[in-house]
C-alpha cells in the first residue's frame, strides 16, 4: 500500500486462522536467514545468535499442556519488531533441543497461536494476513471499543485450541530493551475467561500465565555507526556535524550524550515551532526552570507537552475527549481514524456517485494524515530522562537514537515504516519466568464485578512486576 493513503477503503475484514504445518515447518526452515538478513526495509533482523534461559520451564508447561492438565499463555515483552521472530525461534528451534536434553516427550509441532494487531496488514501488506492466518495468528484491533471477533476468537483458542497462545501485553514495541511499558490489562482478562470457560464446561485445567522477556545487545558496541547515524541526524535537524575524533573515543558516552542532546533540543525546538504556527497551540517558546533542574529533565518537560499538544490535534481533529496515559489516547486515535478511512457504514464504495466518493476520499486522507500526529507520539511514549544516564551502554545509545531516526524518516520522506540503518549484528536473549497462576486467583475474581476489576488490575501489575524482573 502507499505510504500515504489518498481514497477510502472497504470495512475491515476479519482474517479467521488457518494453522498449516507445512506452512509453519517452511518458515522455520527459513528462519536462520529471516533472523539474519533484512527481508523488508522496516525489518532490522541482523541477529546472528539467540540465548535463551529457563527453556526447561516452558517444555515442562508444554509437556502439561498436551496431557491436558493446564492450559497456558505466553505473555511476551516487545520492545522490538523482531521479537515475534525470537519467539518463533524459541518454539521451533530451543524447545525441541530442549525437551530432548531433559527426557521431555513432546507432541510436535512445538508450535503456539498467537495475537497481532490487524493494522499490521494495512502498513505491511495483505501477504502478511495470509501469512500470519496459516501461522495459527488471531487478528485484534486496537481501540477503546472491544474487537468482539477478534477477541471471542482469541477466547476461544486459549481455552480450546490444541495449542498455547502468546501475546504481546505492552500490546506495541517501545523500542527500549530495559523498559517495559504500562500493560493492557487484556492478557489478564482472558486468563480469567478461561478459566471461567473451563469451569462452566467442569474441566479441571488450571491456568497460567507464563512471562517472557526478551532483549538484545550488539554483538560488538557500534560506536562507530554511532557517530555516523549521529552525524546524519545532526544535517537532517540543520546543526553542524559534530564527528568524534580517535582521540576524543574514551570520552565517547559523554560526547555521544551531549550530541544526543543538542540534536533532540533542535527536534523539539523545530516541532513546537510547527504546531504553533501551523496548529496554532499555546507553546511556550523557554521553559523557564531554576538550577536544580537539569538539561535533560528540561528536554523531559517539553517532550511530554509536545506530545500531549500532537494528540489534542488529533483528537480535535476526531471530536475526541483527552482522557487516559499516552497510550490510551493513541489507541482511541487510531480506532477513529480507521473508522474514516475503513467506511463500514458503506456497503459498496464503488457504487457512490462521484461526489460522495471524493468525499469520502477527502475524509480518508486527511483523516491518515491527522493520524501521524498519533504516530510520531508512539515512538516517545517510552523515554525518559535518565534511561541513558543509568546505564550508558551502546545499546541504550543506539535505541534513543534509533527512535529519534524514526520520527525524523517518518517526517521527511512520509514513511509510516522507515527502514532503520543496521548498526551491528546483535544478540536476543530470552528469559522464560515463572508461571503466573490464573486459576489461583479465580476466587477473588468471581465474587462480584467489582472485585473482578480488581483482580485483572492486580494480575496485570504482577505481570509486569514479573516482566521487569526478567530484564538483566
Amino acid at each position: 500500500m502507499p505510504n500515504l493513503i489518498q481514497k477510502a477503503q472497504p470495512g475491515l475484514e476479519f482474517i479467521p486462522q488457518h494453522f498449516n504445518p507445512v506452512v509453519q515447518q517452511f518458515t522455520k526452515w527459513l528462519l536462520p536467514f529471516l533472523l539474519r538478513f533484512r527481508v523488508r526495509p522496516w525489518l532490522p533482523s541482523g541477529i546472528s545468535r539467540i540465548e535463551v534461559k529457563n527453556a526447561e520451564v516452558l517444555a515442562e508447561l508444554y509437556q502439561q499442556f498436551q496431557a491436558g492438565k493446564i492450559r497456558f499463555l505466553m505473555a511476551f515483552r516487545h520492545p522490538e519488531v523482531d521479537d515475534p521472530l525470537c519467539m518463533f525461534y524459541l518454539l521451533s528451534r530451543v524447545m525441541p533441543k530442549v525437551a530432548r536434553q531433559k527426557g521431555i516427550r513432546l507432541q510436535y509441532p512445538i508450535h503456539s497461536h498467537f495475537i497481532y494487531d490487524r493494522g499490521m496488514t494495512l502498513w505491511v501488506g495483505d501477504w502478511l494476513g495470509w501469512f500470519f492466518s496459516r501461522l495459527g495468528g488471531i487478528p485484534v484491533r486496537r481501540g477503546k471499543r472491544l474487537d468482539l471477533h477478534g477477541v471471542h476468537n482469541a477466547r476461544d483458542l486459549f481455552a480450546n485450541g490444541k495449542m498455547p497462545i502468546a501475546v504481546a501485553p505492552e500490546g506495541a514495541t517501545n523500542g527500549h530493551s530495559g523498559i517495559v511499558s504500562p500493560l493492557e490489562p487484556g492478557v489478564a482478562q482472558l486468563g480469567f475467561w478461561c478459566v471461567e470457560d473451563l469451569v462452566k464446561a467442569n474441566r479441571r485445567e488450571e491456568v497460567f500465565i507464563v512471562p517472557i522477556g526478551i532483549q538484545y545487545r550488539y554483538v560488538e558496541p557500534p560506536w562507530l555507526k554511532l557517530d555516523w547515524l549521529l552525524s546524519k541526524l545532526e544535517a537532517d535537524c540543520g546543526l553542524s556535524v559534530q564527528p568524534i575524533a580517535e582521540s576524543e573515543m574514551s570520552q565517547k558516552e559523554e560526547i555521544y550524550y551531549q550530541r544526543l542532546l543538542c540534536i533532540a533540543d533542535a527536534l523539539l525546538t523545530e516541532m513546537e515551532d510547527f504546531y504553533r504556527r501551523f496548529y496554532h497551540q499555546d507553546l511556550p517558546k523557554h521553559i523557564v526552570t531554576d538550577e536544580s533542574v537539569s538539561i535533560n529533565q528540561a528536554l523531559i518537560t517539553r517532550l511530554q507537552r509536545l506530545l500531549n499538544t500532537a494528540l489534542k490535534v488529533a483528537e480535535q481533529y476526531f471530536g475526541l475527549q483527552s482522557q487516559g496515559n499516552f497510550i490510551d489516547r493513541c489507541r482511541r486515535l487510531e480506532e477513529a481514524g480507521w473508522s474514516y478511512i475503513y467506511r463500514e457504514d458503506l456497503r459498496d464504495l464503488n457504487a457512490l456517485p462521484p461526489l460522495q466518493r471524493g468525499l469520502a476520499d477527502w475524509v480518508a486522507a486527511e483523516a491518515d494524515m491527522r493520524m501521524r500526529h498519533m504516530r510520531l507520539v508512539e515512538s516517545f511514549v517510552a523515554v525518559t530522562e535518565n534511561y541513558i544516564q543509568e546505564k550508558p551502554t551502546a545499546e541504550r545509545f543506539a535505541e534513543t537514537t534509533l527512535l529519534i531516526f524514526d520520527v525524523v524518516a517518518r517526517i521527511k520522506s512520509n514513511t509510516k515504516i522507515p527502514g532503520r540503518p543496521r548498526l551491528g549484528w546483535r544478540l536476543a536473549q530470552i528469559t522464560v519466568g515463572e508461571p503466573i497462576s490464573v486459576t489461583e486467583r479465580w476466587s477473588n475474581y468471581q465474587t462480584n464485578r467489582n472485585s473482578a476489576r480488581l483482580a485483572v488490575t492486580q494480575l496485570t501489575q504482577d505481570l509486569h512486576d514479573a516482566l521487569e524482573k526478567l530484564i538483566t
